[in-house]
């Protein structure tokens, strides 16, 4: 049953794309980001699909009495698949060469699901936000629409079948009432379960039943509103509602709710108050518009993939990088349209000839990204190194913080001593914090023999005792000898002139009844006061103390990477795309009492190296810039970091000599 083409429809397909597309590509104009809400550009699409199948089955149901699912999903099928396929084909080689091993197995089971239109279930469960810096970078993300319409797709003209035999008398009002319902369901899963509203068909329904009421309305009044004043009021109206949630939405607000019914009102006064002769119907019925709308759903597929192996070949894009990412799928999308759409759409062309193609092309990808995630899972990729950074690997000694510490971190004895051959001796006191600096201390402190006396969750000081979560049990003796029998020895019997350098998590330590892994049975800030007053005595030590380290509450490593095993440079490199803050003002409420000790550290002609600065300016502290980050989980330094400290500490160093 052929549906009368309405230009007008393809030109709100092109602006909803081009919002989606001004949205994902992040486009400033004078320095302000106009297209926040351009995301609602896929419920645009979402009426229009519901608009114009509902329209299709009616009219079939009405002028035959009967429906053909064969004749439906061929349709379907011609349209959605040869674009979607020659995209997969393409992004895999792109994907190998770009993306490091565990963002390669999310890659291509997301490309597996999408395959079986239930993608949005895997990005659901995979706990990934949209429109989130690390959402950007999931090459099929976008694939969720798709996802949800095809489920739609599925299961609504059976449901629309069976209303129209049994119930046809009630049609209209069941339309209603699950649109009621839908939108309900939306709205409260908004504030309650964002995701799952966000993801999932049963809460994008009423949009999609939206466009079907008004498919429902134009075949029983046998046409739209033909009043011209009308057309030309609201048809403006129509237009205003959607730009306007494209420029004022943001992806803060609770989405789809109500809300959202602002733009799909004004998709819905476009589509049944559209008149040839008034001025919204003709911009949209334009060449232009009416151009970029066929070729809509090609651009939508090659956008995303575009983007995000761009952004990670990039980093940070500029706004030229991202105009020739555009320039890119615009180029790709005419292409699959004249060479795949219009061939595979043509009817001259039976089915049956095009079956062939349609089903190699799936068992051939589906084989190929089973084959690839069969060996990624298994390990035979893990180590992988993406290809265009594997140069950059090779000239530089990548190595995890984990094994960086392997050798010298937590000994309790024969400590590690670097630069042997020089003679003026630095001591590197502390827990892991200062074990992540080593690798940049070294090489700063060339001239220096720099030993090294780490242990995980140690500090200067006895009776401070670790609850390993393991073994539940009191690790009462671990740290009590690492101090008492070694260090404290060492450094009162030392007849040289040397420094001392102590870091940790400080803030852990001084209020250590209050965090959840450790447990202070005696007064720590007395014990530690009572120690250094001791250790102050001998005159060959000069003592220096770096400040406190801000702790993010979130681990900025496992919010985007749940393995381990990552190098530290991966680490970097992928924790750019992100950037966690919190209140300067909290940073210093926190470490009150560190503040506290400091004074008392300085009480004793100790020495304070704060490092918070590189982290924090007077409202923030944040774990990476748009060039470098600063941390490699809540609070271990990064190479950068670990740089920039080690010059501080050399120049006071220098200046103490």
């Amino acid at each position: 049953m052929k549906v009368t083409y309405r230009p007008e429809i393809d030109g709100l397909r092109a602006l909803a794309v081009i919002s989606v597309i001004f949205y994902h590509a992040q486009i400033t104009i004078f320095n302000n980001q106009y297209f926040k809400g351009g995301f609602i550009g896929v419920d645009v699409f979402f009426v229009i699909s519901g608009y114009l199948i509902t329209t299709l089955i009616l009219k079939e149901l009405k002028t035959t009495g009967k429906f053909s699912f064969l004749n439906f999903y061929e349709r379907r099928a011609r349209r959605i698949l040869p674009a979607l396929f020659l995209v997969m084909f393409v992004s895999l080689p792109f994907a190998w060469r770009y993306l490091f091993p565990t963002n390669f197995i999310d890659f291509l089971k997301s490309v597996l699901y999408s395959l079986g239109f239930s993608s949005n279930f895997y990005f659901h469960y995979s706990d990934l936000t949209y429109g989130t810096e690390d959402g950007l970078l999931k090459p099929f993300l976008h694939t969720w629409s798709l996802s949800v319409e095809e489920q739609y797709y599925i299961f609504f003209p059976i449901l629309l079948l069976i209303a129209f035999k049994y119930f046809r008398k009630y049609l209209l009002l069941i339309l209603i009432i699950s649109f009621l319902i839908s939108l309900q369901i939306a709205d409260w899963s908004s504030k309650n379960y964002p995701s799952i509203n966000f993801y999932f068909l049963h809460t994008r329904m009423w949009e999609l039943l939206v466009g079907s009421m008004l498919a429902y309305f134009e075949i029983q009044q046998n046409g739209r509103s033909a009043k011209f004043i009308l057309s030309q009021i609201l048809t403006v109206c129509g237009l205003f509602l959607i730009l306007h949630s494209i420029v004022f939405f943001n992806d803060k607000m609770f989405h789809p709710s109500y809300y959202t019914v602002s733009p799909i009102i004004g998709v819905c006064l476009i589509i049944w108050f559209a008149n040839k002769k008034e001025f919204v119907t003709k911009i949209l019925s334009s060449k232009l518009f009416v151009g970029t709308g066929l070729i809509s759903y090609s651009l939508y597929l090659w956008h995303y993939p575009i983007f995000a192996f761009g952004r990670i070949k990039e980093d940070v894009p500029s706004q030229d990088e991202k105009l020739k990412w555009m320039l890119i799928t615009v180029i790709l999308s005419i292409l699959s349209y004249f060479f795949f759409k219009k061939i595979f759409r043509n009817k001259k062309y039976k089915f049956k000839k095009l079956l062939f193609p349609l089903s190699a092309s799936f068992l051939i990808i589906f084989t190929l990204y089973a084959s690839f995630y069969n060996l990624s899972s298994k390990g035979d990729f893990k180590n992988r190194i993406p290809i265009y950074l594997k140069k950059d690997f090779e000239k530089k000694p990548w190595k995890t913080l984990y094994e960086n510490e392997k050798p010298c971190h937590n000994r309790q004895e024969n400590f590690c001593i670097h630069n042997k051959d020089k003679k003026i001796k630095v001591y590197l006191i502390g827990d892991s914090i200062p074990s992540a600096l080593m690798p940049e201390l070294i090489k700063t402190l060339n001239n220096y023999r720099v030993i090294q006396m780490t242990n995980g969750f140690c500090f200067y000081n006895p009776n401070f005792n670790e609850f390993d979560k393991k073994t539940q049990k009191l690790n009462i003796n671990r740290c009590t000898n690492f101090f008492q029998n070694n260090i404290k020895n060492i450094l009162l019997n030392e007849k040289d002139e040397s420094f001392v350098i102590f870091s940790g998590q400080l803030k852990s330590y001084i209020e250590g009844n209050k965090h959840k892994n450790i447990i202070n049975e005696n007064n720590y800030i007395k014990n530690l006061k009572k120690e250094f007053n001791i250790l102050s005595k001998n005159k060959n030590l000069k003592l220096l103390l770096l400040g406190p380290f801000p702790q993010f509450k979130e681990n900025i490593l496992h919010k985007l990477q749940k393995e381990k095993t990552l190098t530290l440079a991966e680490r970097e490199l992928t924790l750019s795309k992100i950037k966690i803050k919190y209140s300067k003002k909290k940073f210093l409420k926190e470490n009150k009492k560190v503040f506290d000790f400091i004074n008392f550290f300085e009480s004793l002609n100790g020495d304070i190296i704060m490092v918070d600065d590189l982290f924090c300016d007077k409202e923030y502290c944040y774990s990476n810039d748009k060039k470098n980050i600063f941390v490699v989980d809540v609070h271990h330094p990064s190479s950068y970091s670990s740089k920039i400290i080690s010059k501080k500490i050399l120049k006071k160093i220098i200046e103490k000599n």
